[in-house]
């Protein structure tokens, strides 16, 4: 009798699939209210080393973190009318605290703009002020009617960033700076995703923004993803919160801001876009653990070498763990490990010692092969680079093969119905066809330009849509 496989297979199931990967690997569980989660260790891990890795791009593009409060008062909220058209659906609104009905509701932040402007026109005095780049990491609520984990749910963590600059070219300059030098090096270089960076229509852009550039990954089914967007603001949010500074010449000017966020959607990206049938494939230049020696059995002198293997990976730079949990069965272990997507398993057992060597195996191309003991630590960071590589390729790969051009509204639906992606001429869908495109679920995810680059409006000639189904 055949073995019932741990995971639904993607090609039966592929939401199933997912759900599975999910609840298996232990990345996270359903929390007790609808559309929240509880983050798992070592789906936390993933997130934190996502952190780690965007942090350090948000800084060196100048940018400084800070603290915004949890709840802002409604009123904040409404001084920016097309702010809060777009989020009011989304709102949770806080109207009782300490026993009392609050004089004024508060809501639970969707996104910040509103309460860091408040502050921006207080902080902003001069030019000299300027420009002024601030991002916080944090929890925001959107109250979430279809929620999925990771992908959208009520309570989600990101980060957001928030400037003011003295000039709308300094502004778009910036957006576009975070846009393709922080997420899109990211994305590429750390995630292992082939995204698309585009320009949102009118239609899907952020709500208060003039101008929304994102990035869009094709996931495993063929459908989009949203990993991550950059807003020109203009002078919308610093009209209503009055935010001036004294220009050089000694006038009173409006600020120009952008704002701009990624959340642990990217998780759900991650899985989507490299998992397989066996669980996760994490790219090594994201993986908190990169490699897992694992002792097959519990003599001592397997023990001691498991151990001495992993040291000498630490000490040439692999981000290591040791699983000598030898009162657990072997295989249940390297099932575990091969579910979480762990790299590179090392196992060693009694009969690799004898011969010297230990068995090597890799997560992301498969196979496993006998290694010299002593060639580990120097073969190990090779190997490594070349599996992050290979994602990147295969995400590529799949982009690039599911993506066909077409002329007409019907078949980029068609297109997008078989699990992929259309591009049109945007003058050959425009704004009627994109809402013929919504009647099948479908959606314009991005403008580009001729030649592939992001276009710098709308309406610029030679503009191509990119259609298709998205999470």
């Amino acid at each position: 009798m055949a073995k019932a496989p741990v995971l639904t297979p993607r090609s039966d199931d592929f939401p199933r699939w997912y759900q599975d990967l999910i609840n298996k690997a232990e990345l996270a569980d359903n929390g007790p209210v609808r559309g929240t989660m509880v983050i798992r260790p070592y789906g936390y891990g993933l997130w934190e080393r996502m952190q780690q890795e965007l942090d350090a791009r948000i800084k060196e593009a100048g940018a400084r973190n800070a603290y915004f409060p949890l709840f802002i008062p409604q009123s904040y909220l409404t001084r920016e009318a097309e702010h809060v058209e777009g989020f009011a659906p989304e709102l949770a609104v806080v109207t009782h605290g300490g026993g009392k009905e609050l004089e004024e509701p508060v809501v639970v932040r969707p996104t910040s703009e509103t309460i860091v402007n408040e502050y921006f026109s207080k902080w902003v005095q001069s030019y000299r002020d300027l420009p002024l780049l601030i991002n916080q990491w944090a929890n925001v609520v959107r109250w979430e009617m279809r929620p999925r984990v990771f992908l959208r749910t009520t309570e989600f963590l990101w980060q957001e960033g928030h400037t003011a600059h003295a000039t709308y070219e300094d502004a778009r300059d910036y957006a576009a700076h975070i846009h393709k030098e922080v997420y899109a090096d990211f994305m590429v270089n750390v995630l292992g995703i082939d995204v698309v960076l585009g320009r949102k229509t009118a239609s899907e852009r952020f709500a208060g923004a003039v101008n929304t550039l994102t990035l869009e990954g094709m996931m495993g089914d063929g459908k989009a993803l949203q990993m991550g967007t950059s807003h020109e603001l203009g002078q919308n949010f610093a009209r209503a919160f009055n935010t001036r500074y004294l220009s050089r010449d000694g006038q009173q000017e409006l600020v120009w801001q952008t704002s701009w966020g990624a959340s642990t959607r990217m998780v759900g990206g991650l899985i989507m876009s490299h998992g397989d049938d066996s669980g996760l494939r994490v790219p090594p230049r994201l993986a908190p653990v990169q490699a897992v020696v694992l002792a097959i059995k519990g003599d001592e002198a397997v023990l001691a070498k498991v151990r001495e293997i992993g040291d000498r990976l630490t000490a040439a730079g692999v981000r290591v763990e040791v699983d000598d949990r030898t009162d657990t069965p072997f295989g249940r272990r390297a099932v575990d490990w091969e579910l979480k997507g762990v790299p590179v398993r090392v196992e060693v057992g009694p009969r690799d010692l004898e011969n010297g060597t230990a068995m090597l195996v890799r997560r992301i191309p498969g196979g496993k092969e006998p290694v010299g003991l002593d060639a580990l630590a120097a073969l190990l960071p090779a190997i490594l680079e070349e599996d992050q590589a290979l994602l990147l390729a295969q995400s590529r790969e799949r982009r690039v093969s599911r993506t066909s051009d077409v002329s007409t509204v019907g078949a980029a639906v068609e297109a997008a119905l078989a699990g992929g992606w259309a591009r049109i001429p945007w003058a050959d869908l425009g704004e009627e066809g994109e809402a013929r495109l919504a009647e099948h679920a479908v959606t314009v995810r991005c403008l580009l330009a001729e030649d592939g680059s992001v276009p710098g409006a709308d309406d610029a000639p030679g503009n191509v849509a990119v259609v298709a189904r998205a999470y």
